[in-house]
């Protein structure tokens, strides 16, 4: 992830916690999730799911998939698959990236993703505060406890 506002990386942790998120890979210049708001915004919850940074960013992708994980970018693309179809058919390992407040994420990260998901929307809204993101991406990816 690459968020630069600490309100959104203690929402985001927390909606990790809560919905079993195995690890959370922050990018060089994303916000510090230690930082007192955003401790304070996640309850607590960031010394709960193992984080680290991923560096050199965006070559780290490579290194996900030489562990084994489909990369998947939640992003607004023509050629986006839709999250329902993504969980109807999941990889055995995937990794999501999601971008920036307010940018998403560059264009040459989208390229060197395996794929590009789009969370499906009504209402004219075309997306979502990207703490609002992590947590429907993860609740609709989540593993059952009894499957891990």
């Amino acid at each position: 992830m690459r968020i630069v506002t600490l309100h959104n990386i203690g929402a985001a942790m927390r909606a990790c916690a809560a919905l079993g998120v195995d690890v959370v890979l922050f990018t060089p210049s994303c916000a510090d999730p230690l930082y007192r708001r955003a401790v304070r915004v996640s309850m607590g919850t960031v010394f709960q799911v193992p984080w680290t940074r991923i560096d050199p960013w965006p070559s780290g992708i490579q290194t996900l998939r030489e562990h084994g994980f489909t990369v998947g970018a939640l992003a607004l693309e023509e050629d986006s698959i839709s999250l329902d179809d993504l969980v109807a058919d999941p990889p055995e390992k995937l990794a999501l990236v999601l971008g920036t407040e307010g940018d998403g994420l560059k264009p040459r990260t989208i390229a060197g993703c395996d794929m590009t998901v789009r969370i499906p929307m009504s209402g004219g809204v075309d997306s979502l505060n990207v703490a609002s993101a992590v947590a429907v991406a993860a609740w609709a990816t989540r593993v059952p406890d009894g499957d891990r």
